[in-house]
């Protein structure tokens, strides 16, 4: 089983993509663990905090390092990623040459209420990552449209051609996983 560090990009307590996290761990509990990493305490990068860093960026960090693989749920602001993500994003890569994504089994997804899903955010992550030498899971690339129907209150995924889709994603992403790690 494969411990996941799951980094959701939206910081509000009923967030879509929190709630399609959730509904990914419960599908894929037979074959990872996954671990939400809390991100609301981190604060905005500043090169000068690495004298005395934050407890919250260790303990990113840490967590980081704890993982077998990492998994980005962004929402799309703006035709971009939020903040939040970039902000851990870039704490990960810090002191220099402690580059704590280097390596890293990982993949995006992302969840909206429009038709277009989180592509654009999920391209400039994208863009962003693989420089810093995550391994980014290519297909399938998984832009979820969230609708009232598709997820229940129990995070359970209702349509079965979603649960498959998403089920097939999850294998795949195993799959990445055992092959790169």
């Amino acid at each position: 089983m494969y411990k996941v560090a799951v980094f959701v990009g939206s910081l509000r307590r009923e967030s879509i993509n929190l709630q399609f996290a959730k509904a990914l761990a419960k599908l894929g509990a037979s074959k990872f663990t996954f671990h939400f990493v809390e991100l609301g305490d981190v604060p905005l990068y500043n090169e000068d905090l690495w004298v005395d860093p934050p407890a919250s960026v260790l303990r990113l960090k840490q967590d980081i390092a704890d993982a077998d693989a990492v998994l980005f749920v962004t929402p799309e602001y703006n035709r971009s990623i939020p903040a939040v993500i970039k902000n851990v994003v870039d704490w990960g890569t810090r002191p220099h040459g402690q580059n704590s994504w280097s390596g890293k089994p990982a993949s995006i997804v992302g969840a909206s209420p429009g038709n277009v899903g989180t592509a654009v955010a999920q391209a400039q992550l994208r863009s962003i990552l693989v420089p810093l030498g995550l391994l980014l899971l290519g297909r399938p690339e998984v832009y979820f449209t969230m609708k009232p129907d598709l997820i229940d209150e129990n995070h359970d995924i209702i349509p079965d051609s979603t649960r498959k889709f998403l089920q097939g994603y999850l294998d795949k992403f195993e799959s990445w996983i055992a092959k790169v790690a």
